[in-house]
């Protein structure tokens, strides 16, 4: 651990602070040679991509790491996506393509607003980004104003975004996810002991609003769904009390709290030889530990999935662990395949991508469908755009595969 935590911070240091930092500060990161056709230059795209890589944090005026001998946690997940990011720009340099992008640091001491207002954001035609709710509401608002797309990687939220159809969700939102389990419960459940187990809370009551909102405007019969405040100190026996021995029990984590969720299925699990469950997870349940959970069958639904048993998956990933030591996470991944899918639609179709997000094809890893979202279907005013492709991930004796 200590070995790669060195070599991480070696890694970290050399590629940022001797290649990258001196260029971040500086109006381009990265400017391509662009391909010539019968003699005559192509008009390079212009991409900017924004990641909080906490540069001023980490480093002195000088470009030197301030503290050496640690490494900055802070800027990990920014780098990483980043990483991902540059994996799949040297990709598109080797093609010849025309390309000139921008590395945005969303977590420099100059407000994000302020970086937006510079020469190098003139004619930038998409924007990607791994950033939180509030700088994700203040590029959404700089894409609707100059009418470019803004692509958000990693938000599971739209960040109070409405009326603006430059603005494209890759992280389904809660509301999607219910919608997706919902429909899942009616083709495979339908006859089943439905039961969502949930606690005091907001987001808990937003959770189930979600489930009875989508019932109402199914075109099918709605589900018989049986709702139980499990509370926080449930036992093996309350929950018990909720199942039925003579059906399968399909038990839904009604909470993104992991705390929750690892009680449910670890208190679950214990009666599970007397009940026949299956145990519906929320998108969160990506990081579960499910180590301890091998006697009993769990579904989760997740925007993005990855067997990292592709060649290009292994090829992409030795190079990171042959660069930095360390084995490549969720976040490399999620930047090399926006990155990569994005620029290749923008250069197919330059400055109209915005009338060609919806448009299937140019898969790296994932599937999308990016779909129009109405909030208000009789105004039909159209919001924003959302990946709506949901993966339904099932682990069960330490094997995870996708069923549907």
């Amino acid at each position: 651990m200590k070995r790669k935590l060195f070599q991480l911070q070696r890694f970290f240091s050399v590629t940022l602070s001797n290649a990258f930092i001196a260029t971040v500060l500086l109006p381009v990161a990265f400017c391509f040679v662009h391909m010539k056709t019968n003699a005559q230059t192509t008009q390079r795209q212009k991409v900017a991509i924004f990641t909080p890589l906490y540069l001023d944090s980490a480093f002195d005026a000088m470009g030197t790491l301030k503290d050496k001998n640690n490494f900055p946690r802070y800027a990990a997940s920014g780098l990483e996506f980043y990483l991902g990011a540059q994996a799949a720009l040297d990709s598109l340099q080797k093609r010849g393509a025309p390309l000139e992008v921008f590395i945005i640091d969303t977590k420099k001491s100059e407000p994000l607003s302020n970086q937006l207002n510079t020469v190098q954001m003139n004619d930038v035609q998409l924007m990607i980004g791994q950033t939180n709710v509030v700088e994700t509401k203040i590029l959404a608002d700089e894409a609707l104003r100059k009418k470019i797309p803004f692509i958000s990687a990693t938000l599971p939220n739209d960040a109070g975004v409405n009326n603006n159809p430059y603005f494209v969700l890759l992280n389904t939102t809660l509301q999607s996810h219910i919608e997706g389990i919902y429909r899942f419960l009616q083709k495979n459940h339908r006859n089943d002991r439905i039961i969502v187990f949930k606690k005091d809370g907001a987001q808990e009551d937003q959770l189930k609003e979600h489930f009875i909102s989508f019932a109402k405007n199914t075109a099918t019969a709605p589900l018989n769904i049986r709702f139980v405040d499990a509370g926080n100190n449930f036992t093996q026996k309350t929950l018990a009390a909720q199942l039925d021995s003579t059906k399968r029990n399909i038990c839904i984590a009604g909470s993104l709290d992991e705390v929750f969720g690892n009680k449910l299925a670890l208190e679950l699990s214990a009666v599970n030889k007397t009940y026949s469950i299956r145990l519906i997870g929320m998108p969160t349940w990506e990081r579960l530990n499910f180590s301890k959970l091998h006697n009993i069958e769990i579904v989760y639904s997740s925007p993005f999935y990855s067997t990292r048993t592709s060649t290009l998956e292994k090829n992409i990933s030795d190079e990171y662990a042959d660069n930095s030591g360390a084995r490549a996470g969720d976040l490399f991944f999620r930047g090399y395949e926006t990155t990569l899918r994005f620029a290749l639609l923008l250069l197919d179709t330059k400055k109209d991508v915005a009338s060609n997000l919806t448009r299937k094809g140019n898969t790296v890893f994932t599937q999308l469908d990016i779909q129009p979202v109405f909030t208000d279907s009789t105004a039909m005013t159209l919001d924003y755009f959302e990946n709506k492709h949901l993966y339904f991930i099932k682990v069960f004796g330490g094997v995870k595969n996708v069923i549907y």
